[in-house]
């Protein structure tokens, strides 16, 4: 005799079922809740004043553009529909000096660098970094103190905000202090508004921290600390990793002082500190995916470990998820290229 059949489960009686809203790729997109789009993202683009272009090993895909050059690549960037560029100078070792006196000379690097873009392209917005990390034999975003073991913070102040009148003469559209310094986000924009370049706005790296994640970075631009000599610590200017509260009030300060952006630096480590600053202004806040969150992603792809675009796009999302209305991300142009 056959078996009985078994019957049918019961059916749960369930008022929510969450699945409804996955059930396929339309429903899903419909229920998005963040959304990634190349105008969003800004590229962060490294020149210098060589003939070719330089690729950089610990940056996978990415190489420092001859200033030649500089003007076609960011055409060919605004095609992509992205935010803008951010552009970062590395300079020849000959022009550096521990005052960093390069970064007033009006005919650096970066302002040339400028200036080609605006003629190739000239609403592709620019993001120019204000700091003197590149320009200083030793390193540091500023000048030391006469005892030489830290950062003269008004001294440097000064500086910045002549640098930063330099680049809004340029015609940059935004400046963009890297340095965390005290108080040079509002030095700069009295010199700005003083010297008629009230149209130029600041992004401040509001929340920037002491973090073990841009050794690519420096290697790109020249301002890691010599061989044979101690390794580059910034723990007296940039945040201690451990701080969140303090985020805020840094934020607070550099809003109050007129920043247009606020920004968040790293990004992927530091969602929780997105979110923070998001939930507690209505400026527009940016991220910075930096050199070391993307080079150890493009790593573990080269090793077969990750999906190089599936990990890319989730982490992307994830720092929009956070509360970035900017990314800036060595995968901007790769990412816009394939939307």
């Amino acid at each position: 005799m056959p078996k009985a059949a078994q019957s049918a489960p019961a059916r749960l009686v369930l008022p929510q079922r969450p699945r409804r809203l996955r059930r396929t790729a339309a429903i899903r997109a419909l229920v998005r809740e963040a959304h990634l789009l190349p105008a969003q993202l800004i590229q962060p683009v490294f020149v210098h004043e060589g003939k070719n272009a330089e690729p950089i090993p610990s940056l996978p895909g990415i190489s420092r553009i001859p200033l030649a050059q500089l003007g076609a690549h960011c055409r060919d960037l605004a095609k992509l529909g992205l935010g803008g560029v951010a552009l970062f100078p590395k300079i020849d070792p000959q022009h550096k000096d521990a005052l960093g006196r390069e970064a007033l000379n009006p005919k650096s690097l970066v302002l040339r660098a400028i200036h080609e873009v605006k003629s190739a392209t000239p609403s592709f917005p620019i993001f120019a970094d204000i700091a003197l990390d590149p320009y200083t034999t030793h390193g540091h975003d500023g000048v030391l103190t006469k005892r030489g073991d830290d950062v003269d913070n008004d001294r440097t102040v000064a500086i910045l905000a002549q640098m930063a009148v330099l680049h809004a003469r340029a015609g940059v559209d935004f400046v963009a202090p890297s340095d965390m310094m005290d108080g040079r986000i509002g030095a700069i924009r009295a010199a700005l508004d003083t010297a008629g370049h009230t149209d130029t706005g600041i992004m401040a790296y509001t929340a920037k921290y002491a973090s073990a994640y841009y050794g690519p970075f420096r290697d790109a631009v020249g301002s890691k600390r010599a061989a044979g000599q101690p390794s580059l610590s910034k723990a007296t200017y940039q945040m201690d990793p451990a701080n969140r509260r303090e985020a805020l009030r840094e934020a607070w300060l550099d809003q109050t002082e007129g920043a247009d952006i606020l920004m968040v630096k790293p990004a992927l480590l530091y969602l929780d500190i997105i979110a923070s600053i998001r939930a507690h202004t209505h400026r527009p806040v940016a991220a910075y995916q930096v050199s070391g969150e993307f080079a150890q992603i493009c790593a573990a792809a080269e090793r077969g470990w990750l999906d190089l675009n599936s990990a890319r796009d989730e982490a992307l999302l994830a720092i929009r998820r956070a509360g970035a209305d900017i990314i800036l991300t060595y995968f901007a142009a790769a990412y816009a290229r394939e939307q």
